[in-house]
């Protein structure tokens, strides 16, 4: 085994979990049963120890493409040799509605290869290591395939192709002529329930067809009709494999401890959810048109809203568990190598007891918009909000660690002014909108305190921007918020004075390169951790937005923002996928996919197109 590029892999999902399959045919990433549990098959963060489950040819000479089918999460791999062509097609059925009392649903990674022309010699591995490579396992070869169990977690492979033991992994090899199909599924099991799920072809084409049905049905509710139709519904497509259906939750991403650069430390666990999302998920599924997604994810971050959680660092944490938990301890796995050496490995995060004032902000802007575009909000939701409100009243002056987590001690960041800026604002909204009862006087006064603390601490005079932190020198890609959540006008000159100072080249004290954006400075503004970074792929489509808002009266910056969206669509991966970070050489970098990203590429895309206009 050898490293793919992390940008060489597609996704395939049923809302509980996902993998990560390889253009090579390799499932280098599987968490059993949810997003959150230890990995399975995690070769993408050692390729020797991690285990993968690879279906692939024997030859050397392969030309190997990737897909997804058309408006479905279902992923297909082609394999094309001078002896034959193979079509593997990867997908996880989806199971809606309540599960009965005594049902158990188990995950199902259904594998079916095909030969499309010719006589293809194929070979499958099947090496799991359970729990991050940490447990041991047994693997029991019967009649229908394989068991695979470990002290917490039973697998079944199974398929009609005879397997072979490789110690407790299983192999095989097989001929395919034109025409045949082998379906390899991986199932989970449970102790006294361990009968497989062997299917045949007839039966794996109807899995494919009804799987192929639940995606196209569920995207035609997309209300988009822009310009950018294909590269949209991707990025919702793969926001929706994202979600966590039992709660609506939807993770920052559904791997761990990819780097954010190869050999460095910023290796973060991303499988939760972070409250800063919230007000880019509640924007993007209604805008979109699916309206469940975002009341979902509303009632996920509602039940934190009512349950009283409060400690010194304030009601609500930054992130939570996919299934509402709020201890994400972090360790490292120091028995992994990371991913092409980039240790250490992390799980857990521990930034969840972090102090981030700017999470107030996101949730009260995301319930306004779920108020406006979704259903109004119940009084007692309304009454943990004035809670929260009154809060970031007290507190909004205190520093903190800012929203990029920054682990070299608190700041006063501007970005974090300025969304307890967004939570007033958003609050005397909603409170004018419904007649809500409020402390409209204090409310309004803190607000305009707030307003005029940003303008005169973070605004700064000899760079002509405002900058990251009070007192600071270094730009931060954050600040590009300021007009889209109406805090200035998007054409107010402090805010043009900023637009022109990010858009200069690093190097030169801005924050672009080739049109995608740093988050900040890593070599002016010290984080606390080290080695660099990429670019930050949501911080491109930040710029874009900005500068489509300012666009609406200065017509070459809306030039400049479609020419820099349609660049950045360029950096996407072969089946339009994104991860955190693009490289120096246009490498995908950090976890992947990015759900933050495809979030700020809806919201652009969107606002672009609007202000295009049609036919433009």
């Amino acid at each position: 085994m050898t490293y793919l590029p992390i940008e060489n892999y597609g996704m395939v999902g049923d809302m509980h979990t996902v993998a990560l399959v390889g253009i090579n045919g390799s499932v280098d990433w599987l968490c059993i049963p949810h997003f959150d549990s230890p990995g399975v098959f995690s070769a993408i963060l050692d390729d020797k120890k991690g285990g993968h489950f690879r279906i692939s040819p024997k030859s050397n000479h392969v030309t190997c493409k990737q897909f997804y089918w058309p408006d479905t999460n279902v992923l297909v791999t082609r394999f094309l040799s001078p002896q034959g062509a193979a079509e593997l097609t990867d997908f996880m059925p989806v199971e809606e509605g309540e599960p009965a009392p005594d049902e158990h649903r188990g995950r199902h990674l259904i594998r079916r290869v095909t030969a499309m022309r010719g006589t293809i010699e194929l070979q499958m591995e099947c090496r799991p290591a359970f729990n991050f490579a940490r447990d041991d396992h047994r693997m029991k070869l019967d009649d229908n395939g394989a068991i695979f169990r470990s002290k917490d977690l039973i697998l079944r492979l199974d398929t009609d192709v005879p397997l072979v033991a490789d110690g407790d992994h299983a192999v095989c090899k097989f001929t395919l002529t034109e025409g045949e199909t082998a379906v390899f599924v991986l199932s989970e099991a449970v102790e006294g329930d361990v009968e497989g799920v062997l299917l045949s072809n007839r039966e794996a084409e109807q899995k494919f067809r009804e799987t192929i049905g639940y995606w196209r049905g569920w995207i035609s509710k997309c209300t988009y009709k822009g310009r950018w139709r294909e590269t949209v519904k991707r990025s919702a497509l793969a926001l929706k494999l994202m979600t966590f259906e039992p709660t609506g939750a939807i993770v920052a991403a559904p791997t761990c401890s990819l780097p954010e650069g190869i050999g460095g430390e910023r290796n973060w666990d991303y499988r939760y959810t972070w409250i800063r999302d919230s007000a880019f998920v509640v924007y993007a599924f209604l805008r979109l048109g699916f309206t469940k997604e975002a009341e979902r994810f509303m009632h996920f971050l509602q039940r934190f809203c009512l349950t009283d959680m409060a400690t010194e660092n304030g009601p609500l944490q930054i992130m939570y568990g996919i299934d509402g938990r709020n201890e994400l301890t972090e360790e490292t796995l120091d028995h992994l190598d990371g991913y092409m050496g980039s240790k250490p490995v992390r799980v857990g995060n521990a930034a969840y007891n972090q102090l981030q004032l700017d999470i107030y902000g996101e949730l009260l802007d995301a319930v306004y918009l779920y108020n406006k575009y979704g259903a109004p909000i119940s009084y007692e939701f309304w009454q943990a909000l004035r809670t929260f409100v009154d809060w970031v009243c007290e507190n909004w002056r205190r520093k903190d660690e800012g929203v990029w987590e920054v682990r070299s001690g608190r700041q006063n960041f501007v970005y974090s002014k300025l969304m307890c800026w967004v939570t007033l604002d958003r609050a005397l909204r909603l409170a004018e909108k419904r007649s809500f009862p409020a402390d409209r006087g204090r409310w309004l006064k803190v607000r305009d305190e707030i307003y005029e603390d940003i303008m005169t601490n973070g605004w700064n005079r000899d760079r002509q921007a405002f900058v990251q932190h009070y007192g600071s020198d270094s730009l931060d890609a954050a600040n590009l918020m300021m007009p889209l959540v109406f805090f200035l006008s998007p054409t107010d000159p402090r805010m043009l004075k900023t637009l022109d100072a990010t858009l200069k080249n690093r190097d030169k004290g801005g924050l672009v390169s080739n049109s995608l954006v740093y988050r900040y400075n890593t070599q002016e503004s010290a984080d606390g951790l080290l080695g660099e970074e990429g670019t930050f792929n949501i911080c491109t489509f930040w710029l874009v937005e900005a500068l489509t808002r300012a666009g609406a009266h200065e017509h070459e910056l809306l030039d400049e923002a479609r020419l820099m969206f349609e660049r950045m669509l360029g950096f996407t991966n072969h089946v339009r996928l994104y991860a955190e970070e693009t490289g120096h050489h246009g490498e995908a970098l950090g976890n992947f996919p990015q759900a933050f990203t495809h979030l700020a590429l809806i919201s652009a895309a969107v606002n672009l197109d609007r202000a295009l206009g049609p036919g433009a």
